[in-house]
């Protein structure tokens, strides 16, 4: 039941910010370091053949969450730049209450380098966060609703936008 809650609200938020959900899996919540990642790259090589994309976003290397670094582990695995490989780019995304919550000294640091400009979603941003309200906490919890957007104020205001969303740029191949 608390599997399908979270799935339909992920749809649901997906469905606000125009995204699309390929497929889910079962791997176990904030316990990947349990599956061998010959099988997430499987998952991620999945969905891989079935979009084809040239652009990929993936969670930050150093995140705390286990999850979120071995996802970006996996993505690059996956998208390994062979010849023939279509992906022109790997972006990594901060998370609030994931990112900012590792250490300088255990792993790497999230330096934004690339910026998307979302001064016109800000809106949609907020419903789509307040719609999924099964990941989100009460302020002044960092992965509440305020903080997310304050996040995307703070990162838009970094490049002179009133809100952006930040990603380091892991590879960029300019034909």
């Amino acid at each position: 039941e608390e599997i399908n809650r979270r799935q339909k609200a992920a749809n649901h938020a997906a469905k606000i910010v125009g995204a699309q959900i390929v497929a889910f899996h079962d791997f176990p919540d904030n316990q990947f370091d349990s599956v061998p990642l010959f099988d997430l790259v499987q998952a991620v090589e999945a969905a891989k053949s079935k979009v084809q994309p040239d652009l990929v976003y993936t969670h930050h290397g150093g995140d705390l969450n286990v999850d979120h670094r071995l996802s970006c582990q996996a993505v690059l695995t996956a998208f390994r730049p062979q010849p023939g490989e279509k992906c022109r780019e790997i972006l990594s995304f901060e998370v609030n209450s994931a990112t900012e919550w590792s250490a300088p000294s255990v792993t790497s640091v999230f330096v934004p380098n690339t910026y998307v400009d979302v001064s016109a979603f800000l809106s949609k941003l907020e419903s789509a966060c307040q719609a999924y309200e099964e990941e989100m906490r009460e302020a002044p919890h960092t992965r509440s609703v305020d903080a997310v957007m304050n996040a995307a104020r703070k990162r838009g205001s970094e490049v002179g936008l009133m809100g952006a969303e930040a990603f380091m740029s892991l590879r960029r191949i300019i034909p």
